[in-house]
């Protein structure tokens, strides 16, 4: 409960330590193992399984799925992992809903759909549970490969080397590493530490060093990566925020900024929020934000997105949840004008109306304001050109051949830094591991 006290402004400590105890709990419960054997007994194991098709990793889900439904939870996992070594992560966060859950049978015929995700959590829980290691690296090959970014892309990269031989150092820029999925992702999402757990099985394997602190273009440079090593693989996300461009930008706060802090906290009682937020983003990054303000107790939370509810990047699931949490979604809005006091604190924003008019997004000329004390904009990340630096970039992202090769001969690239499929952490997942596998044969190891 709250303590009934109306805060104007920003402020901590809106809720009652088991408000911010239930709010934050684990978003999807695990299954027990009776659930999980009912759930799997659903699968019609298809053959040529669309399920399969839709996964960018291409997990044998049907093949998993049976496995459980034989009581062999860790040959599950096996399966699960030998294609998607993060596919813990990815059973919590990726957006089944629109991949492989779509696809189902199940789906087309009743609506229905196999609880994929919270069947392959099911397994991946079980073999991290009893540290059931089931890769082992080969013999040492004498190379050794740099991988900028702890993130998924370069998680991946990194077991796949190793397991083929090869000694890794991954270059990390924060202090812990994960990426995204240790800093970006909403907390309710990937509960009790669960994104440092995964490392650590990750890493498990051994041949794998993080060395902190070492940023691309601040504390290290490609150049003398490449001095050092026999092949670099760049996994560096995407570092930068766009911009509203319009006037009182500045008062505005970056979604990914204030996720970070709540991600990032050990009291979610010491995290401040406004009482009226506004959040400006169609995507996954405004959802978990404008979510996370209102389970921190925020009274009002409204998204304004530019253009229509079809548009918008979040998908229908999320939306849904948005919505179920009190959470006002409000189309066919582009920021016009932060209102605020000189300087940091916001008193409102003005918004005009949009329409598509001949195949283009513009402005009709009419506003409205809404009231609010924080602002968080969720209009996209940009790739950081400097860290770049030294590899042919194509429409703001490092380009790449099929093989997730770069410009360069011995550098390689994937996740959000590049432009291939979409920015998830089952993509990033699948291009880490290609690339690996694209190094290991350019090595001739």
């Amino acid at each position: 409960m709250s303590d009934g006290v109306h805060r104007d402004g920003i402020a901590a400590g809106r809720l009652s330590a088991e408000d911010y105890a239930i709010n934050f709990s684990d978003l999807h419960p695990p299954l027990s193992a009776h659930e999980a054997r009912v759930e799997a007994d659903r699968c019609y194991f298809c053959h040529d399984a669309p399920c399969m098709t839709a996964c960018p990793t291409s997990i044998d889900i049907p093949l998993f799925i049976r496995q459980i439904v034989v009581g062999n939870p860790l040959g599950a996992a096996k399966t699960i992992l030998s294609q998607n070594i993060m596919g813990g992560m990815c059973a919590r966060v990726c957006p089944t809903e629109t991949l492989c859950e779509e696809a189902c049978v199940r789906e087309t015929a009743e609506g229905k759909p196999v609880k994929i995700g919270e069947l392959q959590r099911f397994a991946t829980d079980a073999a991290m549970t009893a540290n059931r290691q089931f890769f082992a690296r080969a013999q040492p090959s004498g190379k050794t490969i740099a991988v900028v970014g702890a993130g998924p892309a370069g998680l991946a990269c990194a077991h796949r080397l190793s397991m083929h031989g090869h000694d890794v150092t991954i270059y990390e820029a924060r202090s812990k590493p994960g990426g995204l999925n240790e800093y970006g992702l909403a907390a309710y999402k990937a509960t009790d530490d669960f994104a440092q757990a995964e490392v650590d099985y990750i890493t498990a394997i051994g041949g794998i060093r993080i060395e902190h602190g070492k940023a691309l273009g601040r504390d290290v440079t490609l150049d003398s990566l490449l001095k050092q090593h026999d092949a670099v693989f760049l996994g560096i996300g995407l570092g930068g925020v766009n911009a509203l461009g319009a006037s009182g930008d500045e008062a505005s706060v970056a979604a990914v900024d204030f996720i970070e802090t709540l991600r990032q906290a050990t009291d979610l009682a010491g995290v401040p929020v406004g009482r009226r937020v506004v959040v400006l983003g169609g995507g996954m990054t405004a959802i978990d934000a404008a979510v996370q303000a209102k389970l921190l107790g925020a009274e009002e939370v409204t998204i304004c997105y530019r253009r229509g509810p079809e548009q918008m990047n979040a998908s229908a699931f999320e939306q849904e949840l948005a919505t179920a949490n009190g959470v006002v979604i409000r189309h066919w809005l582009q920021p016009k004008k932060v209102f605020h006091n000189g300087g940091p604190d916001v008193t409102g924003v003005e918004l005009e109306y949009t329409a598509m008019r001949d195949g283009k997004l513009v402005g009709t000329g009419e506003t409205v304001s809404l009231l609010a004390d924080q602002v968080f904009r969720a209009i996209g990340q940009t790739l950081d050109g400097v860290s770049a630096a030294g590899v042919t970039l194509t429409d703001g992202r490092i380009a790449v051949d099929a093989g997730f090769r770069t410009s360069n001969p011995k550098v390689w690239a994937g996740g959000d830094c590049v432009r291939a499929g979409e920015d998830l952490t089952v993509t990033s997942v699948a291009q880490g591991r290609d690339a690996a596998e694209s190094i290991h044969r350019a090595l001739g190891a």
